[in-house]
């Protein structure tokens, strides 16, 4: 179990709506550093005009390294930007988990649409 002092850390923001669901990529819900690169990445990502109206029903919000860990516990999976990936890799090294990849490893480039994520899922659960 995580300390409270840090399960209370917010690594990011992720967004939801009650038609859409999860904001994710694939199965992958996306964790945003900002709340403004999360409207970037909505809109990017957004194809379809009738998903463009339902855009402005996304609700976005903060989301703490003890509900990232719990949904990782559960099965689930994340996508997270490199900033949220920064901040969510240093709280973890603070616990000794170290079965996710360094930063640097994946996040040597930038990929050309700007949108690149790195996607985590434990094994196993």
């Amino acid at each position: 179990m995580v300390d409270a002092s840090i399960a209370h850390k917010v690594v990011g923001y992720f967004s939801y709506s009650s038609k859409l669901g999860v904001f994710c990529d694939g199965d992958a819900c996306i964790i945003a550093s900002t709340e403004s690169l999360m409207h970037s990445y909505i809109e990017a990502m957004m194809i379809s005009a009738e998903k463009k109206k339902q855009e402005k029903s996304m609700v976005i919000r903060k989301t703490k390294f003890g509900e990232i860990l719990s949904g990782l516990a559960k099965g689930g999976a994340y996508s997270f930007d490199h900033g949220s990936y920064l901040k969510f890799f240093s709280f973890a090294k603070k616990y000794e988990l170290d079965q996710f990849l360094e930063p640097e490893d994946f996040f040597s480039k930038q990929s050309p649409s700007e949108l690149h994520f790195i996607r985590i899922q434990l094994s196993g659960v």
